[in-house]
């Protein structure tokens, strides 16, 4: 089978990162995340886009948003690097979705689907380890050590408030590429409320089917 080219769509909490690392290991694909192709392409020369910095890393130095055409340029560049890859993080509204359709043909659209309050509980229910960086749940993944568990901290993107307002900016941005891919025959969708392995189950039906 040749190596699947696949978009992992969902909001926060879905379960996108753990779904991504096994199909990486399955499939033997690139994991490209708008995060990491900016870090790596941080020196890149986008002198010639006409845009405030010469370089995304002056955008990243300042704190400031990489705009949209040098984010696509970026994203460009790591596809046409891979054979096969899961793209998460990208595109983000309905222009980097049309700028995407350009890029690279998709073997499919995945889209983990979770209720909003099984996101929230997934959320404002993580917890983290200020000593080690570790993440925790205080359901689905306690610390066994008792030492650990009293020095959990909840992160401030992970309260309540935050969360929800994060989930509204994905609704907002997202759900018209969800749309989309959904109007274009390219998506399939995956009940992400299940344990972990049974989506995993799904997610590896699914692509194969589709490749």
């Amino acid at each position: 089978m040749a190596q699947p080219r696949i978009l992992i769509l969902g909001a926060p909490g879905a379960g996108k990162g753990t779904q991504s690392a096994k199909i990486i290991e399955a499939f033997d694909v690139d994991h490209i995340t708008t995060g990491d192709a900016l870090r790596n392409n941080k020196e890149m020369d986008i002198s010639d886009m006409d845009t405030e910095y010469d370089t995304p890393g002056e955008y990243m130095d300042q704190g400031e948003l990489v705009p949209d055409e040098v984010v696509n340029a970026i994203v460009d560049e790591a596809l046409s690097q891979a054979d096969g890859f899961v793209l998460d993080g990208y595109p983000r509204n309905l222009e980097q979705a049309e700028e995407l359709e350009d890029m690279t043909d998709l073997d499919l659209a995945l889209y983990l689907e979770v209720g909003e309050e099984e996101l929230v509980h997934r959320l404002t229910g993580r917890r983290m380890d200020p000593e080690t960086g570790d993440i925790y749940h205080v359901e689905y993944n306690p610390p066994e050590d008792p030492e650990v568990e009293e020095r959990l901290v909840q992160r401030d993107d992970d309260t309540e408030e935050t969360v929800r307002e994060r989930l509204s900016v994905f609704h907002e941005n997202t759900e018209p590429v969800i749309e989309y891919y959904d109007e274009q025959g390219d998506l399939e969708r995956v009940d992400g409320e299940q344990a972990p392995d049974e989506v995993w189950e799904d997610v590896k039906a699914t692509i194969e089917d589709a490749a």
